[in-house]
């Protein structure tokens, strides 16, 4: 059974929220980190009360800390050196590995996020912009009473219109593909897959190879927790819709253009059921938006680009060991939304969102390394992912097409990091445990 009462509740539920705020804090002291977490972990619901009030409620708080931030906090030399390799050393440390070069480089992100004085993030999403700015005043007034306590920076979070379902800033439909978890009393979706082991994702159940092991300890911190790889991603919209007005004579032409590249049309009907034309009611639907496969439906990507981002990010059954390599992703956009048809407006908008995951290396790490920016995925040659990729002018995308395939050459670069961190997401009872250590 899952403790959905020590679960925070952004690792198993979606808030229904159209704004919010991240604020990315650093604890010069000790005694100030920890009365600052006493007085936030109040506010922080688990699964369980997340689900029994989400009618009523109007905000919902997490909150991570970093490896330098537990060491901060207090927690001692011989619980630390237990935490994977990957998450003492952080992602900065881990960039070239994940493909943060060129643009993306850490040198380039905004401020706070590649220091080492990162410590925590505390998560707000709210139903609307007047309990975000609310929360945001009531957290000023917590941290002007935590000396040592500091904001790095903050990011404010907003839906993009259409607010009937979420998309990102290109257009597209989001939320489609998630993995359903045992045990957690929801149903995967046809196509889906079954339910994978709560392990996969919360410390302390068994995963899909076995029992626990390797977890931080004591065991109080480590149960029910989960990793976070955040990326903040800057969307480039104006340049995205000028290459599809480069490469697509009619507008009909570039939209499938926008569909080969995402690998499914921006209403989230999926390329391999909808090839040939948009089909909106299929895409609203998920009792059919995810019921396809690769291997025998399309297997040589004439519908869906073996290069495209859905085929890349999840290969379905066209790869091994999938069970193992799943994720869960959260997160919201940034950033006012543009009008189609808009001059560039020189404000910067995009995603900014969480993989949460219980093995950064096994599951974010190797998504990033080898789906993302392997340039020869699938034995493509010069590619990367077309919409998340390190793009420098140099790769292309193949869309195959009967007789002859359709080659883009010099990709641009649609999204550029702006941000990123390996966060640790307790349970409830760590949180408590973290606010009550005392300096040694």
């Amino acid at each position: 059974m899952l403790e959905f009462d020590d679960i925070q509740h952004i690792l198993l539920t979606r808030a229904p929220a159209l704004t919010g705020r991240y604020e990315f804090l650093s604890f010069r002291s000790a005694t100030g980190g920890r009365k600052w977490l006493a007085a936030i972990e109040q506010t922080v619901q688990s699964t369980a009360a997340m689900r029994a009030t989400v009618e009523k409620e109007n905000r919902w708080v997490s909150v991570a800390f970093t490896w330098n931030g537990l060491r901060a906090l207090g927690v001692d030399d011989a619980s630390l050196a237990t935490f994977p390799e990957e998450f003492k050393q952080g992602m900065v440390a881990r960039a070239e590995m994940l493909g943060d070069t060129g643009e993306n480089h850490p040198d380039h992100w905004v401020t706070g996020l590649a220091s080492p004085d990162l410590h925590a993030i505390v998560i707000l999403f709210a139903r609307d912009n007047a309990e975000r700015d609310r929360c945001k005043i009531e957290h000023g007034r917590l941290l002007a009473q935590c000396e040592g306590v500091e904001v790095l920076s903050g990011l404010d979070l907003n839906a993009t219109p259409p607010f009937d379902h979420a998309h990102d800033h290109f257009g597209y439909r989001d939320r489609l593909s998630q993995p359903a978890i045992e045990g957690a009393g929801e149903d995967p979706t046809p196509g889906s897959g079954a339910p994978l082991k709560a392990g996969e994702f919360i410390l302390g159940y068994p995963d899909e190879d076995g029992p626990p092991a390797n977890l931080p300890q004591p065991e109080i911190l480590s149960r029910n927790g989960s990793y976070l790889a955040y990326r903040h991603l800057q969307e480039h919209v104006v340049a995205f819709r000028e290459f599809l007005r480069e490469h697509g004579e009619t507008p009909e032409e570039q939209e499938l253009i926008a569909a080969k590249l995402m690998g499914r049309w921006r209403s989230g009907a999926p390329l391999v059921l909808a090839p040939d034309k948009d089909d909106p009611e299929l895409g609203a639907d998920p009792q059919r938006n995810n019921n396809f496969n690769y291997k025998e439906m399309d297997p040589f990507g004439y519908a869906v680009p073996l290069g495209s981002h859905m085929r890349r990010m999840n290969p379905r059954d066209t790869a091994a060991n999938m069970n193992r390599r799943r994720m869960i992703r959260r997160g919201a956009t940034y950033g006012p939304h543009l009008p189609e048809g808009a001059a560039d407006d020189g404000i910067e908008r995009g995603i900014a969102a969480f993989i949460v995951c219980a093995s950064l290396i096994r599951q974010f790490e190797f998504a990033q390394n080898v789906w993302v920016n392997d340039r020869n995925f699938h034995e493509l040659g010069n590619e990367r992912d077309p919409i998340i990729g390190n793009h420098d002018g140099t790769l292309e995308f193949k869309i195959p097409k009967r007789p002859i395939r359709k080659t883009i050459k010099g990709l641009p670069a649609f999204t550029k990091v702006r941000g990123g961190a390996y966060f640790f997401l307790p349970g409830l009872k760590a949180l408590h445990y973290l606010a009550g250590l005392t300096q040694v």
